[in-house]
């Protein structure tokens, strides 16, 4: 029977310590092995720092920690060949807990749940007893001629110290679990949390004699000994089944914090949550959280990767961030190196530049709206989709940034593929320098290529270039962003106004009927206020410029700019969509063959009996069809209103049909 060394009570005041730890600190009971693996990795790190001072004699073992499951006896042990303890070392670290009393941690921590607290507590062992109803440490020091000691604890202040027969340097934590804890028996649920918190531990961690643990920190290595291949292979064994990242940055900062990772940006789909972050935080190689939002920018959620930093503040659990100012620092930090990357993108490689924005451009423009120190890294390389035609790229290799102690290094990302670029992009500056002479600080854009097809074409046909501005955040928040950046340049949506470049000097304003003398314009206009009969619709004649008048817009729906936007503004702030607003102006086209045909049809034959002539009739049908395709062009009809459009469709074809 082992000699009793000592018998006693663990050195604090109350006994309330353990339910503490099972209740308050921790949430997840899962989390005890990351504690316990971790405190093996630090023994075996002492233990080199000794032998590299001299310390020791003869060789350092091979690292290497084991477990061990036994499901009959409900065990698990974990077993490291690092430094070991003395039975002084055991008193110290084990059982003194390194607070006065537990109601004053208490006070503590509620009062101050933010305050950074891991570290300053030897807390990490016992979360051991949210699972196990019996702990024991078995160790022996690395210290020539020390003891082996045998400590016991079931889980009250009671502890008990006796020898040990161990031979070999090192500590095994054994658990007695619980009955209600026999999930970690299992080998492949300690697979599992092996992988979840300790994959990239650099000692490997063996299970039935097989290591089960990556080890292999990417973010720990040296940029210059990594190649694509490694960050595209890292990249799939974090996001499995995902499509190749669009680019990365390799961080490696030591001041005024120490900061290791690789981001990635990846392809955006539209099933991305881009309020959750998807970064995963590690301190020192340990899983801490894969909900590390505090750290990354808001407009950056969609950033992946991994970030590991001993300086990022964590409450006494790990389980969350805590609000410092090392944080918000960190924050900017990984901004900026991400403004830099795409700044020396744009400068260098212009295609690549281009591809990657059709995936980032809406979360640069919502850096750019939320954080000043980032829109000035933008503002100079904020590009948009445009209808100027440029001569079509060969795409050159994407780059990657790699932050060293020497400064940025740059290593191409992908493989060797070219592809032709089919949209032209420019920025807002080379745009409005460019269209300075035909209409200066004047900006044209569309907000819904589809819908707004026709304005955009009558516009490019005259030689006026438009921008796209077609993401979900440009109408309602870029674009005013804009206005107060530019505040000298008036932006006009396609469909808002017809510029005067568009319009030409209307023949139809010559007098075509002596009795009334009235114009073709007038005729025309007065013949769609009756056909549409709706006061709250102006009717306005343009002769559209075009050179296939045929093929040019009989009509078209205008909407003015600043009343569109209340009412978008409006519809934003009640959440819902905006209604097609009822007051709005119809431009006939009086250069369309069409609508010159109209009056004529109209005054093409004798009324007969009451009513309206059948040549009336159908000029009558051909406005009221001419109003919907230009409605249609503008809004999406409804059951009733395509309903409503087919019969009056079908009867304007059969009038026709009539007059054959």
């Amino acid at each position: 029977m082992a000699t009793v060394l000592e018998q006693g009570n663990i050195t604090i005041h109350t006994e309330n310590i353990f339910p503490i730890i099972k209740k308050s600190l921790y949430t997840d009971h899962e989390i005890f092995l990351r504690e316990l693996i971790s405190n093996s990795v630090d023994a075996i790190n002492k233990l080199k720092m000794v032998a590299y001072a001299g310390e020791i004699d003869g060789e350092v073992p091979e690292p290497e920690i084991e477990i061990k499951l036994d499901k009959e006896a409900k065990t698990l042990s974990v077993s490291d060949n690092g430094i070991g303890m003395t039975a002084e070392e055991i008193k110290k670290y084990i059982n003194q807990v390194a607070f006065s009393s537990a109601e004053e941690f208490i006070q503590k921590y509620q009062k101050d749940a933010d305050q950074q607290i891991i570290g300053h507590f030897g807390l990490g062992f016992y979360s051991s007893f949210m699972v196990a109803k019996k702990v024991e440490i078995n160790t022996l020091s690395h210290r020539s001629g020390s003891q082996a000691i045998h400590w016991s604890c079931d889980g009250s202040p009671a502890f008990e110290l006796t020898e040990s027969e161990r031979t070999q340097p090192g500590t095994t934590i054994t658990l007695t679990l619980f009955d209600e804890e026999a999930e970690y028996v299992e080998p492949e649920r300690i697979k599992q949390l092996v992988k979840n918190y300790c994959d990239f531990m650099p000692v490997p961690i063996k299970l039935d004699g097989e290591a089960i643990n990556k080890q292999r920190a990417l973010w720990k290595e040296s940029p210059q000994n990594l190649t694509d291949e490694d960050y595209l292979e890292f990249y799939r064994y974090l996001y499995p089944f995902q499509d190749e990242p669009l680019l990365w940055v390799h961080l490696n900062t030591d001041y005024p914090f120490l900061l290791n990772g690789i981001v990635y940006f990846p392809k955006i789909k539209p099933d991305v949550d881009v309020n959750r972050g998807q970064i995963k935080l590690f301190c020192n190689q340990v899983f801490v959280s894969d909900h590390c939002e505090e750290i990354i920018p808001e407009f950056l959620m969609p950033l992946r990767g991994v970030i590991d930093s001993p300086d990022i503040p964590l409450n006494v659990s790990r389980s969350a961030l805590t609000n410092d100012r090392t944080v918000r620092r960190i924050t900017d930090y990984i901004a900026k190196k991400i403004g830099d990357r795409l700044k020396s993108l744009y400068n260098e490689d212009r295609a690549e530049y281009v591809r990657c924005w059709q995936d980032v451009g809406t979360f640069v423009k919502f850096g750019a709206l939320k954080d000043d120190k980032f829109k000035k890294q933008v503002e100079d390389i904020l590009i948009f989709r445009t209808t100027q035609e440029t001569a079509k790229t060969e795409e050159e290799q994407p780059k990657v940034e790699v932050q060293t102690a020497e400064g940025d290094a740059w290593q191409d990302a992908t493989p060797n593929e070219t592809a032709e670029v089919t949209d032209s992009y420019t920025t807002l500056k080379d745009y409005l320098e460019r269209n300075k002479e035909r209409h200066e600080n004047r900006v044209y854009y569309c907000t819904d290529p589809a819908s707004q097809s026709t304005y955009v074409e009558l516009y490019k046909n005259q030689g006026l270039e438009v921008l796209y501005m077609d993401s979900f955040i440009d109408t309602n928040y870029f674009i005013p962003f804009l206005e107060r950046e530019y505040t000298e340049v008036k932006f006009s949506r396609v469909d808002a106004e017809l510029e005067n470049t568009l319009v030409e000097e209307d023949k139809a304003s010559e007098i075509v009927d002596p009795k009334t003398n009235k114009t073709r314009s007038e005729l025309v206009k007065e013949l769609f206020e009756a056909a549409l009969n709706n006061p709250k619709i102006t009717v306005r004649t343009e002769s559209l410029k075009s050179n296939d008048p045929e093929n040019s817009p009989p009509a078209m729906v205008i909407l003015p700019e600043q009343i569109r936007r209340i009412q978008e503004m409006t519809a934003l702030l009640q959440q819902q969509a905006m209604e097609f607003p009822e007051e709005h102006t119809l431009v006939v086209n009086t250069a369309h063959p069409m609508i010159q045909k109209l009056v004529d049809i109209n005054q093409g034959s004798i009324i007969q009996g009451e009513g309206q002539s059948s040549s009336g009739e159908l000029a009558n049908s051909m406005c009221q069809h001419v109003y919907d395709l230009a409605l249609f062009s503008q809004k999406g009809f409804t059951a009733e209103n395509m309903k409503m459009f087919v019969q009056r469709s079908n009867q304007l074809l059969t009038r026709m049909t009539e007059r054959l």
